[in-house]
């Protein structure tokens, strides 16, 4: 390892949620650096690699900031607005970044197919690169690629698997064919 690498610590901790179980990575400052499915585990490894390239990420086990996860809590709870003022920060590309961002604008209860979501950002052919971002999205559920869907209103991929985005989708009051 280059001596010159800079080490990041983040705190993880794992969650129970109705549809399973979550794993939290937030920082010192209090922000969420990555949510993901417990059974994904070696993808958000993968993907914490992959946006922090040029640091040594370094996982404790412990646990995350009191409001993060109340938010998270009342967001299962009903409570849907609850996870949009969660504080994030991401690695990625400035171009994940700005899909990403562009997700956070999708309320609750709403869906957006990538077709929109690339014409959102203003690179209405774009559709591919922005479709490429959401898959590489390391915060899920507050970061909610969940809400992209199919041109044609069907369910399309998402990490967690299709019969859990169904889950979340209806969650928020959504019920596709």
């Amino acid at each position: 390892m280059n001596t010159n690498t800079e080490i990041i610590y983040f705190y993880v901790e794992h969650m129970a949620t109705p549809i399973g179980e979550i794993i939290a990575v937030a920082d010192y400052q209090k922000r969420l650096r990555a949510l993901d499915w417990a059974d994904c585990e070696t993808r958000m490894h993968r993907l914490l690699r992959l946006h922090y390239a040029h640091s040594d990420v370094r996982l404790i086990a412990g646990t995350i900031p009191k409001d993060i996860k109340q938010q998270l809590n009342a967001y299962w709870q009903g409570d849907l607005a609850a996870i949009g003022d969660i504080p994030v920060k991401t690695g990625g590309t400035p171009f994940q970044q700005e899909v990403w961002s562009a997700l956070r604008s999708i309320p609750a209860g709403k869906t957006m197919s990538y077709k929109m979501q690339a014409a959102e950002i203003g690179k209405p052919s774009a559709i591919r690169a922005v479709a490429l971002a959401n898959g590489s999205n390391p915060i899920g559920i507050v970061i909610p690629c969940h809400r992209i869907i199919g041109s044609d209103g069907s369910l399309t991929g998402y990490a967690g698997g299709l019969k859990r985005k169904r889950r979340l989708l209806e969650h928020e009051g959504i019920y596709l064919k």
